[in-house]
This record gives structure tokens, sequence and C-alpha cells, in this order.
């Protein structure tokens, strides 16, 4: 299997300025921030980073820390825009700014599946604050957003009345993603693509474990129900593990191999502004026709 590399280029609203000696600087809006970065083993472009805020990981290995500001930011959050999407941006303490950039050109190609089929039928599983959501409602699909968080689902209908999308059909759902795949299976509901993007580990509202490297091939397993000769994709990201690309593209290429399409697997990025290096961010795979 060919692995291929999806690289976020810079946007208006957001970019990755420099990285180097684990750390990476970014600007979300009129802010800049300093943020974690295991991968960037190399020398930053530059030595003295001015930014508004910086997030110290803690000692532990469960991923805490918390931000230190040089300059006020504001706890509520501010907008950014994506294409035609708005969103709210805020520090949280899991040391992300309430989106993934670079994800950004995962949305384009999902649109690009779709673009013949305006009122597709899209779910989004591990939904989180609902950004992808929207940018593919945005492009006339009809979506169905999950994810286990009462709080991130609210943010996501927070960003569609904030992209002017409160009127799209969206259905936004708190639910374990795994059990709502399954009861969907049991529906016999059909779907033109899914994205899913599920965390390593998790629980859902009533207390549902959800462990990836145990869990995420009977998933893919119930999204392979959920499609069919018809659909146009499904695209699965995978942050923080200790996973490769090539294991999660035989996952899928095996889970789909009774259905006419293509499976890759590859890397995600983020294009830095300072020299151009495409720093890496997750894995991902996807069935496509």
């Amino acid at each position: 299997m060919t692995l291929h590399t999806f690289v976020g280029e810079p946007w208006s609203d957001y970019g990755l300025i420099d990285c180097g000696q684990g750390r990476k600087l970014e600007r979300y809006g009129p802010y800049r921030f300093i943020r974690p970065e295991p991968q960037a083993m190399w020398a930053p472009a530059n030595a003295d980073w001015d930014a508004d805020a910086e997030f110290v990981p803690g000692s532990d290995d469960e991923g805490g820390g918390r931000w230190f500001y040089e300059r006020p930011v504001p706890k509520e959050g501010w907008p950014l825009t994506w294409d035609d999407v708005t969103f709210q941006a805020s520090c949280t303490p899991f040391r992300h700014l309430g989106f993934f950039p670079d994800m950004a050109p995962v949305w384009t190609w999902m649109r690009a599946r779709i673009a013949d089929r305006p009122e597709a039928q899209i779910m989004n599983l591990f939904g989180y604050t609902g950004v992808g959501t929207l940018a593919m409602a945005a492009s006339g699909a009809q979506l169905v957003h999950v994810d286990a968080s009462k709080k991130s689902v609210a943010a996501g209908r927070v960003n569609a009345e904030l992209s002017g999308l409160h009127d799209r059909p969206i259905r936004w759902i708190v639910d374990d993603a795994a059990k709502f795949t399954a009861r969907e299976v049991r529906r016999g509901r059909r779907y033109d693509g899914i994205l899913l993007d599920p965390p390593k580990y998790g629980r859902g509202p009533d207390g549902e474990v959800w462990r990836l490297e145990e869990d995420l091939p009977r998933l893919i397993a119930d999204c392979r129900q959920l499609l069919d000769t018809d659909s146009r994709f499904l695209f699965l990201t995978v942050y923080a593990v200790r996973m490769s690309a090539l294991a999660i593209g035989e996952l899928l290429r095996q889970t789909f191999a009774d259905l006419p399409g293509t499976v890759e697997a590859g890397e995600l990025a983020v294009r830095e502004e300072a020299r151009g290096i495409a720093l890496p961010t997750a894995i991902w795979a996807r069935w496509s026709r």
C-alpha cells in the first residue's frame, strides 16, 4: 500500500509559524500560541518566539498541563473562519484550541467526493465541536453529528449559529459513537460518507469505555454496514497513538474488500510558514469511490 501525505496549508485565520525543539508556534486569528510538539525534532527557524500564551505540559503521562499567558486572551473564545464556516476558538485544558487545523484538507477532499450529490447523507463520529460537520453542511449535505460530550455538541450548535447554518439539516446527538453506530446498523440505515476521529481512550455519556486498539475494528465493521456501492467515502483519522498508517489502512482494505473503490492511507501534516516544512500530526486511512 502506497502512503500519501495530506498537508494543510496556511489560511488567513490559521498558520503554523515556526516549529522545532519539541514545540510549535501557531497563529489563530489575532493571537499566537506555543504548544508542545514532540515530532518537531529539528531546530526552529527563529530563536525568539513572541506568543500570547504557551501550554506547558505536566509531568504525568495523562496529558496534563496548563496555559501560561503573556497577554490577555478572551476566555470565552474568539471567532475564526475557514472558507464559509465560522467557529469559536478557545484555549482548552487539553492543549488544543477547539478544532484541529490539520483537518482542513480533509474537509476539502470530502466536499469534492459529494460535489454532485448536494443532499448526501453524512455521519461524523466523535465530531467534537463540529467544524467538519459544518464544512459538509455548508456544501448542502445532511449531517448526523455524534459525540459523547454534551459540552462539545453544545459548542457545535454555537458554531452552527456563528456560521449561519443553524437551520441546516444537522442532527446533533450526544451518545457513545460505537453504540450509536451499532443501532444505525440494526435500523438498516445507510450513508453516503462517514468521517470518524476516535480518541485513544474515552468514555461515553453512560460510562461506556472506548479503547482504540480493542474497539476500532468492530466500529469500522459497523461503519462498513452503513455504506454501499452508491456511497462515496469513509475517512478515519488517528492521533496520539503508537500505530502505523499501514495498519489502519490494512484494516480498511480487508473490511471493505467486498465493495468497489480504493483504500489509501498516510499522514496528516501542517505546512510551516517559515521554511515550508511539513509537520506530521496524525495518521489516516480512507475508502472512497
